[in-house]
């Protein structure tokens, strides 16, 4: 049996509840993980308030990304073996003592970090280069703008863009928050609650790569902020998924606005930007020019207070979830 954290009902923080379940056992192309701790997501609380609908297949139990051991490998695994310190991409299951992952979304654990900040890496490193770089198509010298640059996704991004040579602009909501972006490497931190990016970024140029996740009334800004060319990439919309929008600067700029989701991605998808990572951004965290920021820990049994600081937007990078 494992300790596991279940969603009782659909709800607040309050809804999530310490259980025990039967340990999974890894399927075909799957290795088994015994989790040291797991990452907390925007998504996990999505899915606590009933709003984030699982993928077919995928465990009920939260959590997205986690650390640890493989203790077990699935038939056909190849290129792991027992005892692998990794962390993984997880459809689900996060939130408990063991966890099962396609073998290819897992990665080994970056020379440098230890397991507590690998736990904190797969969500937003997928999320920061299948968007920013393979469908934002961010390349050195260009000016690149992610909002909510103090999230863990933020914190992320600026790092690796910064250390790709991109000319980086983040938005944040307090003086506290911008400090912690030009310390990872923004040349500019905007105080959107004080200072218009759109005119910023007109004044630079405009924006050449635009990451969002506030969407509402940031989409029409956004454009407005875009420069000739530019590429708008949606991943999330905590202003509202619908909105009115005027096309035409998005015509005359010939702009594109794209976006995505990771969690219903095939397998082969997002081993696909698994290998990408391993190849472009791994030597960078063992080179020490990119890591994971760790806003807090929580044990397992204390979830529900995680997902409380998570949604009071406090934080400053990551959360995340140690197993007993």
């Amino acid at each position: 049996m494992m300790p596991v954290i279940e969603i009782a009902r659909p709800g607040g923080p309050e809804v999530l509840t310490l259980a025990e379940r039967e340990i999974p056992q890894p399927g075909q192309g799957e290795v088994l993980i015994r989790v040291a701790y797991a990452g907390v997501n925007r998504p996990d609380a999505m899915q606590r308030a009933g709003q984030y609908p699982m993928p077919p297949g995928a465990s009920d139990l939260p959590g997205l990304e986690a650390s640890g051991e493989i203790v077990a490998l699935g038939e056909g695994v190849t290129g792991w073996s027992i005892g692998d310190s990794v962390c993984a991409l997880l459809p689900g299951g996060g939130y408990a003592g063991h966890a099962v992952a396609p073998a290819g979304h897992c990665l080994p654990v970056p020379e440098g970090l230890d397991l507590r900040q690998a736990a904190a890496l797969p969500e937003t490193a997928f999320t920061v280069w299948s968007n920013v770089f393979m469908r934002g198509g961010l390349q050195g010298g260009e000016r690149f703008l992610v909002h909510g640059g103090s999230s863990g996704i933020g914190t992320m991004a600026i790092q690796i863009a910064t250390a790709l040579g991109a000319r980086v602009f983040a938005t944040a909501g307090s003086a506290e928050k911008c400090a912690a972006c030009t310390r990872l490497g923004a040349e500019r931190a905007i105080n959107y609650r004080q200072e218009d990016f759109v005119q910023l970024l007109q004044d630079e140029g405009g924006a050449d790569v635009i990451l969002d996740m506030v969407g509402g009334s940031y989409v029409q800004r956004n454009i407005a902020a875009l420069a000739t060319g530019g590429r708008l990439v949606q991943i999330a919309f905590l202003q509202g998924a619908r909105t009115e929008v005027n096309l035409a600067p998005l015509m005359m700029k010939r702009a594109t606005l794209t976006g995505s989701t990771l969690r219903p991605q095939s397998v082969a998808a997002k081993t696909e930007i698994a290998e990408a990572l391993r190849a472009h951004v791994w030597p960078l965290i063992a080179a020490g020019q990119v890591a994971p920021l760790i806003d807090s820990e929580y044990p397992l049994a204390e979830a529900s207070a995680a997902h409380a600081r998570l949604e009071t937007s406090d934080h400053i990078g990551k959360i995340v979830l140690k197993l007993p």
